[in-house]
């Protein structure tokens, strides 16, 4: 196997980096995308950047391997702080983490972000909250993909920024807007396994001697949201 290959999930994450990007992956760990981008020759440059020191080092020993140090700036660094002025970054990707985490280091970053052409978001739960911010902050998302690895459903959020207000619906910013319009068998499957999953604990709650209303209520809406999204 080429020591290079990526994960299904990765390999979703990389076809999202444009031709010639230049490129800097959040938390990139063992730098996987970076090697990968710059060694099949769709990239020339990136950097990958790491707060913890041990995946910093596992990045910096997988690039001197792969002999692309001169092409791939290994960083320790929180966040969007991996990124220098001198790096024309124009792509970002950070995958892999927490929806909320996502959203604090795009947050925490906002001035990088002015000169970034593209994100690429692959959070692994709270994917509402990444949608959310990328609207409040005037983020299009001009391409999504779900895909189903290692028992576990993954969802790929592309954004791009734009010049006017961006609103979504609740649905949209819940199912994804162009996740719910492909309506692939991926996406299916996850939200009827929610939906099954949700009516087993409504089941649950109807024998509780304190039924929490709230509770209850808020699994309907959800149930019914997902039947209008999975049947119209």
């Amino acid at each position: 196997m080429n020591k290079h290959h990526l994960t299904k999930r990765l390999t979703a994450v990389a076809n999202f980096v444009p031709q010639g990007a230049r490129l800097a992956d959040i938390g990139s760990d063992h730098a996987m995308v970076p090697i990968n981008l710059v060694a099949s020759g769709k990239i020339d440059y990136a950097v990958a950047g790491e707060v913890i020191t041990g995946p910093f080092s596992r990045a910096q020993a997988a690039v001197t391997d792969a002999g692309l140090a001169t092409q791939i700036q290994v960083r320790l660094a929180d966040g969007l702080a991996a990124i220098q002025a001198g790096d024309q970054i124009d792509t970002v990707v950070i995958a892999g983490m927490g929806g909320i985490l996502i959203r604090d280091i795009l947050a925490r970053g906002w001035r990088t972000l002015k000169t970034v052409k593209r994100l690429v978001l692959e959070p692994n739960v709270q994917e509402d909250v990444v949608r959310t911010w990328l609207a409040q902050q005037q983020f299009t998302i001009v391409a999504e993909s779900i895909l189903r690895e290692d028992n576990h459903t993954y969802e790929i959020i592309v954004a791009e920024p734009s010049n006017q207000p961006v609103n979504y619906t609740t649905q949209q910013i819940k199912f994804g807007p162009h996740l719910m319009q492909a309506q692939s068998p991926v996406f299916q499957a996850k939200w009827q396994h929610q939906l099954l999953t949700n009516q087993r604990i409504l089941a649950n709650l109807a024998q509780a001697q304190n039924v929490p209303q709230a509770k209850i209520a808020a699994l309907e809406t959800e149930n019914q949201q997902i039947m209008e999204v999975l049947h119209g």
